[in-house]
């Protein structure tokens, strides 16, 4: 169905959907790149085992707690990135039953958007590579500058621009930071627990619901859908 119809009323539902930990499996890839960049400017460098909590936050954030005031933070970003879009970034797998999971949410019908803090132009590189552009009505995504960095602001440029109501809408992520920034906006946040944050994680960050597998998403979105239009009888 055309954004024309999508203008006139015929979705009234959004659901804004996180990509790394959420849609796919990407830690291997970034992982291996925050190593490689850490190794090039002489830092410690953690087990791949102690770095799944740089898998979701922008890479800006994560490496501020790496590089001291005698690194240059935007030099480990940049050695990061290279090394991802060369090595990483197809290094990735959608999660068993997210493939179905986002068909059947496209046949409801809703409006999907991926709503991501990777860089747009990553982001939009491993959704067509995985095949999965048609069901998105449009992918969200940082900017290589950082602007969109904190996903509230990512959701709040998300709304003004398809003119989305946040009444209406639920965010699935796996992370706090997907809860949080949708609870800055009033909107119902899923927490997906197949990714990387655990059950109290997603709790503590006021999730609505939290998902155990791809499989019961469906159920958990409906739940949302309806308390929303109870809501408003």
């Amino acid at each position: 169905m055309s954004r024309r119809f999508l203008r006139m009323g015929v979705f009234v539902f959004s659901v804004l959907l996180d990509l790394d930990g959420t849609i796919v499996d990407s830690a291997p890839g970034i992982i291996g790149s925050y190593q490689h960049a850490l190794r090039c400017m002489g830092l410690p460098c953690p087990p791949a085992s102690e770095l799944t909590w740089v898998v979701g936050p922008p890479s800006r954030r994560s490496f501020a707690k790496f590089v001291g005031p005698d690194h240059d933070l935007e030099e480990a970003v940049q050695l990061y990135r290279s090394h991802y879009e060369a090595n990483g970034l197809f290094d990735c797998a959608v999660y068993p039953g997210m493939r179905e999971a986002i068909a059947a949410l496209a046949a409801m019908p809703v409006r999907l958007f991926v709503c991501t803090s990777k860089p747009f132009g990553f982001a939009e590189r491993i959704i067509e590579h995985v095949g999965l552009a048609h069901p998105f009505e449009r992918i969200y995504g940082a900017d290589l500058e950082g602007r969109f960095d904190d996903k509230g602001i990512l959701i709040d440029h998300i709304i003004s621009v398809e003119q989305i109501d946040p009444h209406r809408t639920v965010m699935i992520g796996d992370r706090a930071s997907d809860m949080l920034a949708a609870s800055r906006h009033g909107i119902a946040a899923i927490g997906a627990l197949w990714g990387y944050g655990d059950a109290d994680e997603l709790a503590e960050a006021r999730a609505t619901s939290v998902c155990p597998s791809p499989d019961d998403l469906l159920a958990h979105v409906g739940d949302v859908m309806r308390a929303s239009a109870d809501a408003r009888r």
